[in-house]
């Protein structure tokens, strides 16, 4: 009886994971569930955190519209010049989409929190005076076997798989001189066996995800006022990529941009973001961001993506790396340098490491 317990709960598994995947294809969507109410869920390593300060609860269920792939099978018969609606619109730069819109962020602050709420996170982060918010790590449990599936088997689908992805978000919002720009930045991460006996595992990054920020961005279009469609149309619209390119000045690793400052601070701040840099502060005025990185926890044995780039110790008692990155601006060409923390010319293999990643972000 045992046997044929432990047989039938093994065909009972591979039913699930055969009907599981046919699902995921029937249907792209979103439904987060935030690691902070999945207890059996390791939260992988951070690789830059802000400090934590207060946690919601979430109010609202599941949204499962989907939208960018829509927008974009609809984009051939949308003019490309429709850029804006109302108040709001969508700039993208190569990748990297972000909302302009002409509201304050005081204005903003509450609807922006109240949609990553929603959207099934918790927040870890909030710094309303530097504009940043960031929501924990949280599973999109729509890539597990829904509907019939996930009805008939209820708490044994929950049980017993995860996805074995999670994902975070960081949301800034820069004042401009007519309102907000809003940016928004996907971290991943995936578990993965570290042994040939497939018997243990550690979570490493998975690269950002552009459409999944774009979709996250359509999402909070909406909230903010913006119709489903004419979110879509927005979400469509391209735009020419703009090069970034590594090179040398004065002894010195630089990113080339080919376009003027403003584009290109947008670009670079949204760049650190994805890249797992905290932004303690920033100038637009004098080009900086002030950044640090900060080494992953010693407890885990398996160094994040930014330890792994420097080589750092792991160790408790070591500080934070601070640089500033400067952007400087010169008519349509902008050139991305690291200072230390004092301000002056960082020319170690830290500085080439930090230039080729924002560079590779660019592209």
């Amino acid at each position: 009886m045992k046997n044929l317990s432990h047989i039938s709960r093994f065909a009972l598994l591979a039913l699930v994971v055969s009907l599981a995947a046919c699902s995921v294809l029937e249907g792209d969507k979103i439904d987060y569930k935030s690691a902070g109410k999945a207890p059996t869920l390791e939260v992988p390593p951070d690789l830059s955190q802000l400090s934590r300060e207060n946690r919601y609860a979430v109010p609202g269920g599941a949204v499962t519209a989907n939208a960018y792939q829509a927008g974009a099978t609809n984009a051939p018969g949308i003019p490309t010049a429709v850029a804006n609606i109302g108040d709001v619109r969508m700039e993208r730069s190569g990748t990297q989409r972000w909302i302009v819109i002409n509201r304050t962020p005081d204005q903003l602050w509450d609807p922006v929190k109240d949609f990553w709420q929603e959207s099934g996170f918790l927040l870890t982060t909030e710094q309303r005076n530097l504009g940043i918010m960031e929501t924990d790590w949280a599973e999109n449990r729509a890539k597990l076997p829904q509907d019939i599936i996930r009805g008939t088997l209820g708490k044994l689908v929950e049980s017993v798989y995860s996805t074995g992805e999670l994902d975070r978000f960081r949301t800034r919002l820069e004042r401009t001189p007519n309102g907000t720009e809003i940016f928004v930045s996907h971290r991943g991460m995936q578990e993965v066996y570290n042994n040939s006996r497939q018997d243990q595992t550690v979570w490493q990054p998975r690269p950002s995800d552009p459409e999944l920020e774009t979709e996250f961005l359509r999402r909070l279009m909406v909230k903010l006022g913006v119709s489903q469609e004419q979110s879509k149309i927005l979400a469509a619209t391209s735009a020419p990529t703009k090069t970034a390119t590594v090179s040398n000045a004065g002894g010195q690793p630089v990113v080339q941009i080919s376009e003027g400052f403003d584009r290109a601070w947008r670009r670079v701040g949204l760049a650190l973001d994805r890249t797992g840099f905290t932004v303690e502060d920033r100038d637009r005025s004098a080009g900086i961001y002030y950044v640090r990185y900060v080494t992953p926890n010693a407890d885990k044995k398996e160094p994040g993506f930014f330890g792994k780039l420097f080589g750092g110790s792991s160790s408790k008692n070591e500080a934070p790396i601070k640089f500033r990155i400067l952007v400087k601006g010169q008519g349509e060409s902008t050139t991305v340098s690291v200072l230390n923390e004092s301000g002056a010319p960082e020319t170690s293999a830290n500085a080439q490491r930090i230039v080729q990643v924002i560079a590779d972000d660019l592209k």
